[in-house]
């Protein structure tokens, strides 16, 4: 499950304060439900400018479900890994190591491969990962 809440930077005490909220409605929901929310496994991340990150520097901890959560630089949702600027560096940097490893790794049994198998191998494998989620790369900074 994720959430997501915007906030002006200039009342961000007051968006934190609905987040908690929330998230305790949430953790109830999910008791009545006899569901449980580990808190303590959620991540949160501010996301904004360089402006708007530094008006909210002061922030350091969230309250999400009665959990006091440190703020990630990044993080990783549905094999995407986003970061605060949204500048989506940190996701190409692990997408070109997991091809560049796929690569290497069918370099050792290339040679037990006809090649239009190796070829097909390589665009599945390669092609499977530069194609997931592509899209959200679209106007991203260069």
């Amino acid at each position: 499950m994720q959430l997501f809440l915007a906030m002006r930077a200039s009342t961000i005490r007051a968006g934190l304060s609905t987040l908690e909220a929330c998230t305790c409605d949430v953790k109830r929901w999910f008791a009545e439900n006899d569901l449980l929310l580990n808190a303590d496994k959620s991540e949160v991340m501010m996301i904004g400018t360089p402006a708007q990150l530094h008006a909210a520097s002061s922030v350091n901890t969230v309250a999400v479900a009665d959990a006091h959560l440190t703020l990630s630089s990044k993080l990783k949702s549905l094999g995407v890994i986003l970061d605060s600027r949204l500048s989506f560096d940190a996701h190409v940097a692990m997408v070109c190591k997991t091809c560049n490893y796929h690569i290497w790794a069918l370099q050792h049994i290339r040679r037990l491969l006809p090649l239009d198998v190796a070829w097909t191998l390589a665009c599945s494998i390669v092609g499977a990962r530069l194609d997931y989620c592509n899209l959200v790369l679209h106007s991203a900074p260069t």
